[in-house]
């Protein structure tokens, strides 16, 4: 049986970051990683199976944002929803509605909480009646970072060595008000799609660049790292290994032939005022992922003041766009198994 099913889905960052698969059709990863799941940025998804005029098309449909999806984006939707049904031994063709705070193909992870969204409202709709873990395994196969956004605060996720072994799970310590209290202030520098997507971006730095084994080695071992530091409840800690863990993960992609370069001017600029306001003894940390957007990882009690900073510029004049964000919550998912 059938019913559509609403989920909703937030975005989430990584620390220690998701760059480059050993198995691109299970979307396995080549390392391990840890992320924080923000409430500012979210995707909520309705799934309605047996759709009439999807029946019709004979093929899946889906909007985003009011539009109509289409191209790639809209293949990778109905070969989700493909895997789907094939879990759930069968099922027609569904209507997908999405909308999304997250600026789409910018680096701030929109494609993590849309499949989380997408595989929550997607499995309750065809009646699969997954736990966390067989979730967060589900969502992996729509895009990989998704399997982080099924949870909410700090999350690890498990590189693994099949299907069954690589899935995410939370991590204790990541709650507003606990020890370490994260928060993160995120500078929108652009918000348009980039020029060259992260899936391609990860398959040329794995195929070409002669830094990619030592990142991966160096990885593994700053989520061991993190987590230690989590428990601590050590944010300077933390920061410090994802600040550099970021920094690491670009010039791996810089190494690939042709180069990947997401920084523009500005991010380097940004990169800059974070170290000055650091130095300076306001306790902040960068982070980067596929784009130019710069997120800034703190403790709460100073997000506003670090955000008001990153606004105003080194300089004092500029108007930057900066969002501030803290610890988000997990998956939630309406509509009744039938």
């Amino acid at each position: 049986m059938t019913a559509p099913a609403t989920a909703v889905a937030h975005a989430n960052i990584a620390l220690a970051k998701y760059w480059g698969k050993r198995d691109e059709a299970l979307a396995l990863p080549a390392t391990s990683s840890l992320s924080l799941t923000l409430d500012a940025f979210r995707s909520t998804t309705t799934v309605v199976p047996d759709d009439p005029e999807a029946q019709a098309a004979g093929a899946d449909l889906a909007t985003l944002d009011g539009a109509p999806m289409t191209g790639n984006s809209l293949d990778r939707v109905r070969r989700f929803l493909d895997l789907v049904r094939e879990q759930a031994g069968g099922g027609g063709y569904a209507r997908v509605t999405s909308t999304s705070t997250v600026p789409i193909g910018a680096g701030l992870a929109s494609s993590a909480s849309g499949f989380a969204a997408l595989a929550g409202a997607g499995a309750r709709a065809y009646g699969l009646d997954l736990d966390d873990r067989g979730l967060s395994r589900l969502a992996r196969r729509g895009s990989g970072s998704a399997c982080r956004s099924v949870f909410g605060g700090l999350v690890v996720w498990h590189a693994g060595t099949d299907d069954a072994s690589s899935y995410a799970e939370p991590v204790p310590g990541g709650e507003p008000g606990g020890a370490l209290d994260p928060a993160m202030a995120v500078v929108v520098l652009n918000p348009g799609v980039k020029s060259v997507s992260s899936r391609e971006a990860m398959r040329r730095t794995v195929q070409t660049s002669p830094f990619f084994a030592g990142w991966v080695e160096s990885t593994e071992r700053d989520v061991m790292l993190m987590l230690d530091r989590v428990a601590a409840g050590d944010l300077a800690g933390l920061g410090e290994l994802a600040e550099s863990n970021a920094l690491r993960m670009h010039a791996t992609m810089l190494g690939a032939r042709p180069p990947v370069r997401y920084w523009t001017g500005q991010t380097v600029a940004v990169l800059d005022e974070v170290a000055a306001l650091r130095a300076d003894g306001l306790a902040c940390w960068a982070t980067m992922d596929a784009g130019p957007n710069v997120k800034v990882l703190c403790a709460a009690t100073d997000l506003d003041r670090v955000a008001a900073a990153l606004a105003k510029g080194a300089d004092g004049d500029l108007d930057r766009l900066v969002i501030t964000a803290r610890p988000g919550p997990a998956l939630s998912v309406a509509g009744a198994i039938a």
